[in-house]
């Protein structure tokens, strides 16, 4: 790639999403992680502009420990510089991890195969004064047996036409869910979900049927019903942002990705969410 004139620079990021309208950039006045990174590495790179393209556009208030983009450059700097440099330049809430230089064939959204979030619920009848936009807080009791047994319906290729958001552009509704997994530790309540792709507001969507079940106010079959309507409308509330985290992507071996711990922070030494 030196000797086509560019580097293809991929970069490892995590931020908190809550003070930011998403990660895509929508206008000179609009907080986004986009506009942030892309100015923090130009600078970098000495004034030369970056576009950067991303794994998953989060929507607003969604944080990261595992997003993945990558730009062109024809700047050379040392992955060292890039990520420092970067971090230098950036607000404390967004921080570049690592970086390795890529194929011309890698694409950050493209290449991807797999993506897997975390919501995290924070289970207590007392709105929490630590972590308030890091988690989600729910004050009914919520039964995990019932919500494990919900989310069974969900595993698999399905349509998850109830389970999009209506400014959803995704060209097919069907998705396939790997794996759908709650984990319980202390107060905290931990959605983790691994899928080849996502729609708008899809595990926002699915977090607000399973709270809905655990809160024993439906049926055990109603995610099942649910998806089989294909009906937004019947799909219950959409959960609140705070609590999602996108926290890996899966590329092909190929392709060689630096691997970090699964996030968040807070649950990274918990022996039983820290596994893949």
């Amino acid at each position: 790639m030196a000797a086509a004139g560019f580097f293809r620079i991929a970069l490892g990021l995590e931020y908190k999403g809550a003070r930011y309208r998403g990660f895509q950039r929508q206008g000179a006045n609009v907080p986004s992680i986009q506009g942030h990174l892309e100015n923090a590495l130009s600078k970098v790179a000495g004034g030369a502009p970056v576009s950067i393209l991303c794994a998953g556009r989060t929507d607003a208030s969604v944080h990261s420990s595992g997003q993945v983009v990558h730009f062109d450059t024809t700047v050379e700097r040392s992955l060292h510089a890039w990520i420092m440099g970067a971090n230098m330049n950036l607000p404390g809430d967004i921080s570049v991890t690592w970086a390795k230089v890529m194929p011309a064939h890698f694409h950050a959204r493209f290449s991807a195969m797999a993506r897997r979030y975390r919501y995290v619920i924070y289970n207590d009848p007392i709105r929490p004064a630590h972590m308030a936009e890091e988690v989600t807080w729910n004050h009914r009791p919520l039964n995990v047996a019932r919500m494990r047994e919900a989310a069974l319906a969900l595993v698999g290729t399905h349509d998850f036409s109830a389970f999009r958001a209506t400014r959803c552009q995704a060209k097919s509704p069907i998705k396939t869910v790997h794996h759908l997994q709650l984990i319980e530790h202390g107060r905290f309540i931990v959605l983790d979900i691994r899928a080849n792709a996502f729609l708008h507001h899809m595990v926002r969507n699915i977090a607000g049927v399973l709270m809905t079940i655990g809160a024993g106010e439906r049926p055990l079959e109603w995610a099942r019903e649910v998806l089989e309507r294909g009906d937004r409308h019947s799909g219950g509330v959409t959960a609140h942002p705070y609590g999602l985290y996108l926290i890996q992507v899966d590329y092909p071996e190929e392709f060689e990705l630096p691997q970090r711990y699964l996030g968040p922070h807070f649950l990274s030494g918990l022996p039983d969410v820290r596994q893949p």
